[in-house]
Formats: structure tokens, C-alpha cells, sequence
């Protein structure tokens, strides 16, 4: 069986944040979710999650998932080191089974890479493998120190290498695939004699070479992949990388992106092919666009299933169902559970909250649809609201199909307004309004001559 072991257990000083470093998130996912789905994505069967600073959260953040988390133990008493880490999983490891090293923020790494990792290893018959990759700054990554032969001799810690070492631009990635056996036999005769006076994971390798298993190494094409997140800094560099990703992911799958440096989508996103993603769009959680979509500039969509067809431009849309050939926008807002039929157009400044619309109906500006159901080639003018809230609870208003609602008009919920009805411009509405019925719900118009002068004179 195949195992992993993901190190994730660092406090990420450098982060200067009360959030544990692994949970710190990238495209809107928590890094450590990167690795944990990468690994999964290579057919590792077992996950192990090594967790010390801020571990409880950690296990709150994952509470849905299938990984095993194993705390570390955090004090001044112990050694720690990444081979102190690893010895918390040593019970989990099986002799016969193949353990990959991982770590909780190094969110770039594929699955295909840890894949090909455990094939390579597996096919050189190796005890122990390497990753490694060239770059062109190895500041803070182990050198690797190969042999005449070209062969790994030992893996040096960037601050225990001497100056020719220091030189070195192959490094270290710190992931690593093992024979189970053999790694625990190396874990039991590793020391902490060294600078920083911790169990180092390197030190397995220089003890197995040194015992005659082979050690080979598998060089990664893309260095991306290795970056590892201590900073802020570090952190806004894979955020970019990602996101490059998964802009470039929909654009190879038929989607139109036309500036993907300036186009925020999350990994959870669906888009059908033909649909064009403006500049500004950020698009997250779980939303799903269909084909030939406009998705215009500066729109946010998040965890809302769009139809095919839809143009929506410079609005929001929380946790909602759009159906095929609605127009939305511009400066629309859908908040949660809301639900438009086909062909809906919901224009300018309209608000539409927790309601459902049927066909073919309009709010073309300035209105509030909130906690209703309107049917189908219904007409929402201009400045109308659905009045729901009565201080205490929210109510409900149903608009039935082809009724018309004039300008400036009020619904005064619970109420409901039959087919065909129509509401005149500016009446408040609190009782049924009849099927093909007309409502005038307004005070009689009064003009009183000559008032204006009156009022002047009395205010000198």
C-alpha cells in the first residue's frame, strides 16, 4: 500500500498570523488541501498529517476528509526536524509499503509529479528517491552531493553546507519516496549532531547510501512545483501560479479569457466551452457557467449555477440558480436562493433575495424582489419593492403569471396578486389584488392655487 506522510506541523513564524501556516489559503482553497487532493489524485491510499502548532484547527478545517492526523509534540524538550516529524507516522508504516514525504505548504505540487515519483522509484528499483530540481536561487534548499558517478552520495542542509557546497544549484524539494522497511530501519539510527540540533529526514538517505540501498533521484521538469510558503510573499507568488493554472485550464477547454492576469476563478468552477470571462470576474466556491456565457467585467459569481446563454455584467450573484438566456446587470445583486427562470432580465440596481421568477419576466432597474414567487412574462417597474419584513419575521409575496407591477409601487407582504392583475404606479399594496383586476392604491392627487405665495410671505 501506498502512503503518504504530509508535514504540516510548522508554526510559520514568518507568516505573522494567528491562522496556522497550512490553512493560510491559495485560490481560495487552505494550502494543505493542495497536497492532501494531489496525493489522493496519485493513488495514495493513506494519508497521514503531521500537526503541532494551531493542530486543532487544522483538524476542524478537514473534519470532512478522510486523512489520519497525527499530532507532534511541541515543546523545548523535543528535537524536532523534519525526521522527528516523520518518526509520529512510524507505527502507520507498513514494511512492504511505498511512503511518500509531503508537505503541508508546498501547494503546487501535482499529482501527476508525485505519480511519476513513485513510478520511478518503483522502476529503478530504488529503496529511496529523491526529488530534486535545478533553480537558479538555492538559498534555504539542501544541496544535493552526487558521487563520480553521478549518483546521490548525500543531501547537505543549506546552513550546514560548506562553501563549495553552498554553490550547488541542484536542490533538495524535501519530498521523498521510501520503502517502508527501510525508511523505518533509518529512522531508528538518525541523530540530531548537527547545527540546529534536530532530526533532519536527509539523514535517512546518507545512512541507507551508506549501508549499500540504492538511492536514486528524480529531477522534476517544473521547479514550481517545490515552492514552498513561508511569507506573505511567498504566498502571493503560488496564489499567482495557481491561478495561472486554472485560468489556463479553462482557456484549453474552450473558454474565452481576455485578460487571465486580471481574472480570479477558483478550482471549483465549472465554465462550458464558447463562454467569455471579462476582466475584474471573480468566480468561486462551487459555480458552475454554461456555454456561449458573457460573464462581464467586475462580476462576482459564487457557489451559483449559470445557464447557457447568460450575460451578466458588473453584478453579483450568491448561492443562486440562473437559467438559460437571462440578461443580468449592469450593477445586479442575486443573494441567496434566488432563482430565475429562462430568459429573465434583471436590470440596473435590482435586488432579488431568497425568491424565485418564472419566464420571461422583467425588473429592468431599481427595484427589490425579496422573499417571493413571481410567475412567468410578469413586469417589475421601475422602483418597485416587495415590502417582506415586519420587524419580527420576513413574509412572502406572490406575483402570479403576465400581472404588471407599475413604477414606484410597494407589495406589502403576506400578499398576493392574481394573473393578469395590475397594479397602478405608486399604490401600496396590502390586500389581494383579483385576477385581471386593476389596483389604485394612492391618496387623491389635490393642487391648492396660490399656496407657494402665501408660504413666501408668511416667511419674510
Amino acid at each position: 500500500m501506498d502512503i503518504s506522510i504530509i508535514l504540516a506541523a510548522g508554526e510559520g513564524t514568518r507568516m505573522k498570523s494567528s491562522v496556522p501556516k497550512v490553512l493560510h489559503r491559495i485560490c481560495g482553497r487552505p494550502m494543505l488541501e493542495y497536497v492532501v487532493e494531489a496525493s489522493k489524485e496519485a493513488g495514495i491510499q493513506k494519508n497521514y498529517v503531521i500537526i503541532g502548532h494551531g493542530g486543532a484547527n487544522i483538524r476542524d478545517a478537514f473534519s470532512d476528509s478522510d486523512v489520519v492526523f497525527i499530532n507532534q509534540p511541541i515543546g523545548d524538550e523535543y528535537p524536532y526536524g523534519t525526521g522527528f516529524a516523520v518518526m509520529q507516522a512510524k507505527e502507520g508504516i507498513e514494511d512492504d509499503s511505498n511512503v511518500i514525504i509531503l508537505y503541508g505548504d508546498t501547494p503546487l505540487i501535482t499529482g501527476s509529479t508525485i505519480d511519476k515519483l513513485v513510478k520511478y522509484h518503483l522502476d529503478s528499483g530504488n529503496y529511496a528517491t529523491v526529488l530534486t530540481a535545478y533553480v537558479e536561487d538555492p538559498t534555504g534548499y539542501g544541496r544535493i552531493i552526487r558521487d563520480e558517478e553521478g549518483n546521490i552520495n548525500r543531501i547537505v542542509e543549506h546552513k550546514d553546507a560548506n562553501e563549495e557546497e553552498i554553490n550547488i544549484r541542484e536542490i533538495n524539494s524535501g519530498i521523498y519516496c521510501f520503502k517502508g522497511k527501510e525508511l523505518k530501519y533509518a529512522l531508528d539510527r538518525i541523530d540530531n549532531n548537527n547545527a540546529q540540533g534536530e532530526y533532519y529526514i536527509t539523514d535517512v538517505i546518507s545512512i541507507l547510501k551508506e549501508e549499500g540501498y540504492k538511492v536514486g533521484a528524480y529531477l522534476i521538469d517544473d521547479p514550481t512545483e517545490i515552492y514552498g510558503v513561508n511569507s506573505r510573499v511567498q504566498l502571493a507568488f503560488c496564489e499567482r501560479i495557481m491561478r495561472n493554472r486554472i485560468n489556463r485550464f479553462h482557456m484549453e477547454n474552450g473558454v474565452t479569457i481576455i485578460n487571465p492576469d486580471n481574472t480570479y476563478i477558483e478550482p471549483g468552477v465549472q465554465i462550458g466551452r464558447d463562454s467569455i470571462i471579462y476582466p475584474g470576474a471573480i468566480l468561486i466556491g462551487n459555480t458552475v457557467i454554461g456555454e456561449n456565457c458573457i460573464i462581464g467585467e467586475n462580476t462576482r459569481i459564487e457557489d451559483s449555477s449559470i445557464g447557457n446563454g447568460v450575460e451578466i455584467y458588473s453584478s453579483t450573484i450568491e448561492k443562486s440558480i440562473v437559467d438559460d438566456g437571462c440578461h443580468i446587470g449592469p450593477y445586479a445583486h442575486l443573494r441567496p436562493n434566488s432563482q430565475l427562470g429562462k430568459n429573465i432580465k434583471i436590470g440596473n440596481f435590482v435586488e432579488v433575495k431568497n425568491s424565485s421568477i418564472g419566464d420571461n419576466s422583467k425588473a429592468s432597474h431599481l427595484a427589490y424582489v425579496g422573499d417571493a414567487d413571481v410567475g412567468k412574462n410578469v413586469n417589475i417597474g421601475c422602483g418597485v419593492v416587495f415590502v417582506n419584513y415586519d420587524g419580527h419575521k420576513k413574509h412572502r409575496t406572490v406575483v402570479e403569471d403576465n400581472a404588471f407591477i407599475g413604477s414606484n409601487s410597494n407589495l406589502v407582504a403576506p400578499v398576493v396578486v392574481r394573473k393578469w392583475g395590475y397594479v397602478a404606479a405608486g399604490s401600496t399594496i396590502t390586500d389581494e389584488v383579483e385576477e385581471n383586476a386593476l389596483a389604485i392604491a394612492r391618496a387623491r392627487q389635490v393642487n391648492k392655487p396660490g399656496w407657494v405665495e402665501k408660504k413666501n410671505k408668511k416667511d419674510k
